[in-house]
């Protein structure tokens, strides 16, 4: 059997020297895991509109994405992931959990005391590696 190949959008969302974290809800795949807020593109979409449209039905918030931070491979035993990561604001709302269990704003430092999808370890290096 092929493996699925999935396209994904995610943001970046700084508070001060914080970022944004979400916990997956448990019944899906990687259930509890920690990962950046965002989702799969949909036929047509670029990163940028899919991210805007996963964030507003995930978070209940308009985010404004500002550029790439970076892009990843992953390969999962049942798919392969294409990661955008976004530099990202929120533009108007709050937060909500309308999808996940958690949402929180940790320190680079702190990123040890989670654990993430294995698709996001690469970018958790690169932020912790660029954030002094």
């Amino acid at each position: 059997m092929e493996k699925k190949y999935i396209d994904v959008a995610a943001a970046l969302i700084w508070d001060g020297d914080r970022f944004m974290i979400c916990q997956r809800p448990p019944h899906k795949t990687r259930g509890l895991l920690w990962e950046f807020p965002g989702g799969k593109l949909e036929a047509g979409e670029s990163g940028e509109e899919a991210l805007v449209r996963e964030c507003t039905e995930e978070l209940g918030v308009t985010v404004r994405p500002l550029s790439l931070f970076t892009e990843v491979y992953h390969d999962y035993p049942d798919m392969s992931v294409h990661l955008l990561l976004y530099n990202s604001v929120i533009a108007s709302g709050v937060p909500a959990l309308l999808e996940h269990c958690d949402i929180r704003y940790i320190r680079p430092e702190e990123i040890a005391s989670y654990d993430f999808c294995p698709a996001d370890k690469d970018i958790l290096k690169l932020i912790k590696d660029n954030v002094k």
